[in-house]
């Protein structure tokens, strides 16, 4: 049947693999198609890293949203970590593709946490101490930016273990975006932070250049409180972008090779109360993973026939890794979510696919990375990866990509069902 379906309202775009997906180009294509307000970022922080071609302009966006080239403006939610010193950086390699004071087209939520390199320092000072059992972090610093503003709910002091991470010092209320405009509450909380993680990380960060910088950055973006959220939803349509991906999610992730993050679209939900969303899952036609952790699917030849041009091993990250796709666990990210209203499908240009549709045992409730870890999947044939998902998961495929540039993508606005 050919079915009127096309894209309504408010869009929530999500990641169903363990990132990678193409969500960069997907908000874009979005954003191209068809008027939208703002994208909102929901989860997640520095370590984003979302691919956007268009023509002869490449940008990995990371803190802005992958709307940007489009002309549309970003807003960063209180459930995004915001690291000041990259997103400067970031909007000088914008302004060198042509978008005009990127600056001006970014708001933040006051109460977002910063990720200052005090958290950096140390999220690679643990990482390194890992050895072999790396667990597979950007070092970006996200996981001990999370952790630290968790030791303050938790009440938590010297010689407690949260997280499994000893607590070594006396925590203070983690710094926030809304402190950049207020140096001394700053300088106390960076002051506090310090003294806290110097016995892992030394002393070498100065609390006055990061306050004086901070303040600098205060200035040269809007920084909102109350509903900033409802306000934006009722001038037009907003596109809720993810960073990683559910099967990375902190929640329903494969520990210990998570993110401290809400992947699944919890956040953009709460964000948006009241008001109505198409929930789009991203994934490829085959699955990829940055480093350490279960890819039941891997097979090294899949990853010499689809070279990838924007990703490579990350020295805190690790190696580049893909299989054949994975319905079972494309069915787990699914149900993760509560369920997706549509789909969106990249690396279309993908050829001779197959998918694996079970493991050699059932699927089990607990103990999940061990479990994949050690799986052989049943494979079979997957001529047409559009039919092929859209009969098993029983949603429409939305949006495709069958290239890495704008022009290789569309929003369909009508689908075969």
């Amino acid at each position: 049947m050919r079915e009127e379906t096309g894209v309504d309202g408010h869009i929530i775009v999500v990641g169903l693999g363990f990132g990678d997906e193409g969500k960069g180009a997907v908000v874009d294509a979005l954003c191209h198609d068809g008027p939208v307000t703002s994208v909102v970022r929901f989860n997640g922080g520095a370590q984003a890293a979302h691919n956007v071609v268009v023509d002869d302009r490449h940008h990995t966006f990371s803190q802005f949203g992958s709307g940007t080239l489009a002309g549309v403006p970003t807003h960063l939610s209180r459930h995004v970590l915001v690291e000041p010193i990259a997103l400067a950086r970031e909007s000088r390699e914008l302004e060198a593709l042509g978008v005009p004071d990127p600056l001006r087209l970014m708001s933040i939520d006051a109460d977002a946490l910063l990720t200052t390199p005090i958290h950096v320092a140390a999220n690679r000072a643990r990482e390194d101490a890992r050895g072999h059992g790396r667990h597979g972090s950007c070092g970006k610093g996200i996981g001990e930016t999370a952790w630290y503003a968790l030791l303050a709910t938790r009440g938590a002091g010297p010689g407690d273990t949260i997280e499994n991470q000893h607590v070594l010092g006396i925590p203070g209320a983690a710094p926030t975006v809304g402190d950049c405009a207020h140096p001394a509450v700053l300088r106390a909380k960076l002051d506090t932070l310090a003294r806290f993680y110097e016995p892992l990380t030394g002393t070498g960060t100065s609390v006055d250049d990061l306050v004086s910088l901070y303040r600098d950055f205060a200035g040269a973006v809007r920084i909102t409180s109350g509903d900033e959220i409802d306000r934006l939803a009722d001038h037009g349509r907003l596109v809720f972008e993810g960073a990683q991906g559910v099967l990375l999610d902190q929640s329903h992730g494969f520990h210990p090779h998570t993110t401290w993050s809400t992947v699944t679209p919890h956040n953009a939900r709460n964000l948006l109360g009241h008001h109505p969303a198409t929930v789009i899952g991203v994934t490829r036609t085959y699955q990829t993973r940055h480093g350490a952790g279960p890819l039941p699917t891997e097979d090294h030849a899949v990853l010499a026939r689809f070279p990838e041009r924007h990703n490579d091993t990350g020295h805190y990250q690790g190696a580049w890794r893909a299989g054949h796709l994975d319905a079972v666990l494309l069915r787990y990210a699914v149900t993760a979510c509560g369920g997706v209203d549509a789909l969106a499908v990249t690396h279309l240009d993908a050829h001779d696919l197959k998918v694996a549709t079970s493991y050699d045992a059932p699927l089990p409730t607990t103990g999940l990375t061990e479990f994949l870890t050690h799986r052989t999947p049943v494979l079979t044939d997957m001529p047409d990866p559009v039919t092929w998902l859209e009969n098993h998961l029983n949603v429409p495929v939305l949006v495709t990509g069958a290239g890495p540039d704008r022009a290789d993508y569309t929003v369909r606005t009508q689908v075969h069902r």
